[in-house]
């Protein structure tokens, strides 16, 4: 997992509550406990080497999911695959790609994006969620700060996710 945010903390919960080897990739050696709380068993800091890189240092992944919101890391990010893998893109922004297509090609990778799944998906993985155990960390605010935590998510600022509670009190 790339990406240790709002989207990236349940991709390691889910990837290691379905018996997945996950490895968590994110800034700074301060989100390694995080990580492994979250139950990734491996943990890259991508400010102190390149993300990819040390993917395949590990052997290299079958799965990337990359929920950063930034474009930029990808090309990197590919190194990081085994022959047949998969880099997928949840969080992106207005960015372009500019990957090696030998690359791809030679090693039978694949670069996809995915935005969300139907019902019938949402509904199978709030199910898997309630069984498994896995949850999401949220920021609390009340509803009477709905202006600041605008404000604060257009400057990402939060670290995960702001729920507005209504009957909280600033």
């Amino acid at each position: 997992m790339f990406g240790l945010g709002g989207l990236g903390h349940l991709a390691v919960q889910f990837a290691a509550a379905m018996g997945y080897r996950t490895i968590a990739v994110a800034r700074g050696p301060g989100r390694a406990d995080l990580a492994r709380g979250l139950g990734a068993h491996e943990y890259v800091d991508s400010g102190d080497r390149p993300a990819g890189a040390a993917l395949a240092d590990f052997g290299g992944a079958n799965l990337i999911v990359c929920t950063a919101p930034t474009t930029e890391p990808v090309a990197e990010l590919l190194t990081g695959l085994r022959v047949g893998g998969s880099l997928t893109l949840i969080g992106v922004d207005g960015g372009t790609v500019a990957v090696p297509a030998a690359q791809l090609v030679m090693n039978a990778q694949t670069l996809t994006g995915h935005l969300t799944g139907s019902a019938h998906d949402t509904e199978e993985a709030m199910q898997f969620a309630l069984t498994t155990g896995v949850r999401p960390l949220i920021e609390r605010m009340p509803l009477t700060q709905a202006n600041e935590a605008v404000a604060r998510i257009r400057a990402g600022a939060p670290r995960f996710r702001i729920v507005l509670n209504p009957g909280a009190r600033s």
